[in-house]
């Protein structure tokens, strides 16, 4: 399965690309349907329709069709009466000059300062009439409509192949940060088991060849031990990958995977700020930091994904 962003964008007109329904009247050159839809990341899913006063009966059906394909993203979808510019110009008649103007005197009482309508723009309106007119059936609009969800899943499933191929690649960075901090604490334990032994032979020969108190010698045991237990980071590096592997798989997996990654990514984000935290040289410290980095590019991009 495919994973999928939440981000994407298709649109289509009926007549132009979609083949008519059958048993459907054809519309006639007077105006077009044209349908867009349109998707961003959101946390649920989250719909917003833009239709025609004469179609806003369909909306039920059409927020069952996105409902039906579609499970996150805050998406628009706009359903538009088109004129055809191929068409012959639109003639007002006479009952829509009579409109337009009552409705210009209108609005002029209330507003004396505004423009009277220009030949222009009556022209556009009387288009824009004769386009509302066409009798699109509900078949035709619901038709459209799939085409353009279909579009729009195929732009989704794009867009989040390369969200993925990029997530990939940053998990590679990290598995190559780990393999370096790897190799690192036990040449720190090391060199601070060294230090304790320069420090205890200076502290023997300070003494004159007397013997240490016990307790001092236990103390001092006790803070090399402490000591190499705090900048141990094997645990850490094991979650990191075992984090590691789950993402690769949840992407191997594709689907609705947005939240899990979302987790994953925090947690992550968690176990690199506890490298950090146990960091005893500046080599650790830039591991860290690297991983940060990295850990944050991907949260940006996990973000996106459905």
């Amino acid at each position: 399965m495919a994973v999928y962003s939440m981000t994407g964008y298709a649109s289509a007109q009926y007549g132009s690309s979609v083949p008519p329904v059958e048993a459907a009247p054809k519309p006639s050159p007077g105006g077009r349907l044209g349908l867009e839809v349109r998707s961003v990341n959101s946390r649920f899913l989250d719909l917003a329709f833009r239709l025609p006063e004469e179609l806003r009966h369909v909306e039920p059906a059409l927020r069952e069709r996105v409902n039906a394909r579609l499970k996150r993203g805050k998406v628009e979808l706009r359903l538009a009466l088109e004129g055809d510019a191929g068409a012959a110009l639109a003639e007002p008649t006479a009952r829509l000059l009579q409109r337009l103007n009552a409705v210009q005197d209108s609005v002029r009482s209330w507003l004396p300062s505004a423009a009277p309508l220009s030949v222009a723009e009556v022209l556009r309106l009387a288009g824009t009439e004769s386009a509302s007119a066409q009798s699109w059936t509900d078949a035709q609009v619901l038709e459209l409509a799939d085409q353009v969800l279909t579009g729009l899943l195929e732009a989704r499933a794009r867009e989040g192949a390369r969200l993925g191929a990029m997530l990939l690649e940053r998990i590679a960075d990290l598995r190559a940060l780990a393999q370096q901090a790897l190799p690192l604490i036990p040449m720190l334990v090391e060199q601070q088991r060294q230090r304790f032994l320069g420090r205890w032979k200076d502290t023997m020969a300070l003494t004159d060849g007397a013997t240490l108190p016990e307790a001092a010698r236990d103390r001092a045991l006790t803070e090399a031990t402490a000591f190499a237990i705090r900048i141990d980071v094997a645990e850490e590096l094991t979650r990191l990958n075992s984090h590691f592997d789950e993402i690769e798989r949840l992407i191997g997996k594709g689907g609705e995977i947005g939240k899990r990654l979302d987790f994953l990514i925090q947690e992550l984000h968690r176990e690199a700020n506890t490298l950090g935290s146990k960091s005893a040289t500046l080599e650790m410290t830039r591991i860290s930091v690297d991983m940060k980095v990295l850990i944050e590019q991907m949260r940006e991009q996990v973000q996106n994904i459905e």
